[in-house]
């Protein structure tokens, strides 16, 4: 069974979140190799959102896991943060807008456009559906990838979390051409481009409302750490249908053995709203309505 750890970061500094995101990672017995050279990160930077507002990974938290992964590697060790241009989103100004270009100057590391690195074809079906999509080279040769996704609702796909997250590795900008048919992509981009673990950022979570959660998971299995994330949010999630494909397609598991706090001490403090409420409904047609639905990378 796969585990999942839960911690609780209680101080806004690097320092803490680190010893937060180390906690996580002896909870489920996971250690760095020192053998490792090159490493692949992929945080969430759907859209031009700041970190305040929940929506896209902290930048701070990837300085932090930066940090660790040099204390227990090498300094000199190849870290790439890896996005990709989407539907109303360019990486040459998310990447400045959200503060990674600083901190890619401050530590060293790389910052790649996926829709602009080298890329290989492969074919393959999930489901009923058949797909051709491009694997970037970057990903593939990576001895350690590494997905810091963020915990949210999404109306075209109920949450988005680890396994949403590895979507956005898709080099292809245009990706609203997937969503009428969505989770079936979700987890072929999943199967193609298998990261090895998995660490959230839940330090500051959107829902009803905006707030300060303070939570790190780990896992080194997205769909345990989707299973566990739509629990927090109030979600079943066998109701997320990309969720019962990942794990049907061989992805991982749904279930998962729980470390470190209990997990109903976050989903008693998570905002959680309904995702059928008459707020998201309507503000949804009115995304429909103006045919935002396939401009923007929900």
């Amino acid at each position: 069974m796969s585990l999942v750890s839960f911690v609780k970061n209680r101080k806004d500094t690097i320092n803490s979140v680190k010893q937060a995101i180390l906690e996580s990672l002896n909870l489920i017995n996971y250690s760095f190799d020192e053998k490792t050279r090159n490493i692949v990160i992929k945080p969430n930077m759907c859209y031009y959102w700041d970190y305040s507002t929940g929506q896209t990974t902290d930048p701070r938290f990837v300085a932090a896991l930066v940090e660790l992964v040099h204390d227990q590697t090498s300094p000199d060790v190849n870290i790439s943060i890896v996005e990709s241009d989407a539907s109303a989103m360019k990486c040459r100004y998310a990447f400045k807008f959200l503060g990674y270009e600083k901190i890619a100057k401050q530590y060293g590391v790389r910052l790649v456009n996926l829709s602009e690195a080298e890329a290989k074809l492969v074919k393959l079906k999930v489901g009923n559906q058949d797909f051709a999509l491009m694997v970037p080279r970057i990903i593939e040769k990576a001895d350690l990838r590494i997905n810091i996704p963020k915990i949210k609702y999404m109306p075209l796909c109920k949450i988005s979390c680890a396994l949403k997250n590895i979507y956005g590795c898709n080099p292809y900008p245009k990706k609203f051409k997937y969503h009428a048919k969505l989770s079936e992509t979700i987890v072929a981009v999943n199967k193609i481009m298998q990261f090895n673990l998995c660490i959230l950022d839940g330090m500051i979570v959107s829902g009803s409302e905006v707030s300060n959660l303070g939570l790190v998971m780990a896992s080194r299995d997205p769909v345990a750490m989707d299973t566990a994330a739509a629990t927090i949010m109030g979600v079943n999630p066998k109701s997320v249908e990309h969720i019962a494909l990942a794990e049907k397609e061989g992805i991982g598991r749904t279930s998962f053995t729980a470390k470190g706090m209990n997990l109903n001490y976050f989903r008693d403090k998570y905002p959680t709203k309904s995702l059928t409420d008459k707020a998201t409904a309507f503000g949804y047609r009115i995304v429909r309505a103006l045919g935002l639905d396939k401009r923007l990378m929900l």
